[in-house]
């Protein structure tokens, strides 16, 4: 959708930027996210953040979901 284009660009940017603990990701890098939005001056950054998370936790509830089935 048109209005999530904004969270998608900026998680190709930040892909590669997971926390990792014992068990896998646990999260973002957010000092790396915000160094992110501030390069790309980012507009919405509120919004475009909000998006993000929502998406970062999807992709971790796949990833302990593909974890579980193993």
């Amino acid at each position: 959708m048109p209005e999530n284009w904004d969270v998608i660009c900026l998680f190709i940017r930040v892909q590669t930027q997971w926390r990792v603990g014992m068990s896998g990701p646990v999260g973002l890098d957010y000092p790396a996210v915000f160094e992110v939005f501030r390069l790309f001056e980012v507009d919405n950054q509120i919004e475009v953040f909000q998006g993000l998370q929502v998406l970062e936790a999807k992709i971790l509830n796949l990833i302990a979901t593909e974890a579980n089935k193993k």
